[in-house]
């Protein structure tokens, strides 16, 4: 007959697999550290990448590595406003701290002058479409004040025509920059990665 193990056994059997994986554990936990970073430096520019990743063990800066560039390269894109460029070029500062390759800084700078040439055509083409749909508007203006009576005057975006033209529009201009993005974030994952694989 088999001999019976004793509770403390069978626990003990349970956790080895436990004990063999801390440092898996502990990569894990190095990651979301750098994501805590990453999203750290987002909100204040003044903390540095560089100094936290000096200060981490070796054994863990991969990790940590991981976790910042994870978090800043799924903030490269087309910006919504002129006020989203600081927050690009802060981005592309991360990102240099765990890239270290000046093919990165330079392909980054060459990613920040496309931001500010597609943000100058963005007004451009807002005016151009403006202007272009302006006599429709008019003539809508027109119809509503022979029906009401008073003088009206809309607003192009509250006009559902409009705003239809008007993304179509912008869509096809910001697919003509989507190319660019997709560019920086697959260069910037190969140059992450191949440091790795020195």
């Amino acid at each position: 007959m088999g001999r019976i193990k004793s509770a403390l056994e069978i626990a003990l059997e349970k956790t080895e697999s436990v004990k063999s994986d801390k440092a898996g554990i502990e990569q894990f936990e190095a990651k979301q550290q750098g994501k805590r970073l990453a999203n750290e430096f987002l909100g204040d520019p003044n903390k540095s990448l560089k100094e936290a990743l000096k200060k981490a063990p070796k054994e863990v800066q991969g990790s940590l590595k991981q976790g910042i560039f994870d978090v800043l390269s799924a903030q490269i894109g087309l910006p919504a406003s002129r006020e989203d460029e600081k927050r690009i070029d802060l981005v592309g500062k991360g990102l240099q701290a765990v890239i270290e390759d000046p093919r990165f800084t330079a392909l980054y700078k060459q990613f920040t002058q496309v931001v500010s040439q597609y943000l100058n055509e963005v007004a451009q083409y807002e005016e151009a479409i403006k202007r272009q749909y302006a006599p429709k508007l008019r003539k809508k203006e027109e119809e509503l004040a022979r029906r009401t009576g008073r003088q009206v005057q809309l607003d192009p975006f509250q006009d559902p025509e409009f705003v239809a033209f008007y993304n179509q529009h912008m869509q096809a201009l910001k697919g003509n920059y989507e190319a660019a993005v997709q560019q920086v974030q697959e260069q910037a994952l190969l140059l992450f990665e191949k440091q790795f694989s020195l």
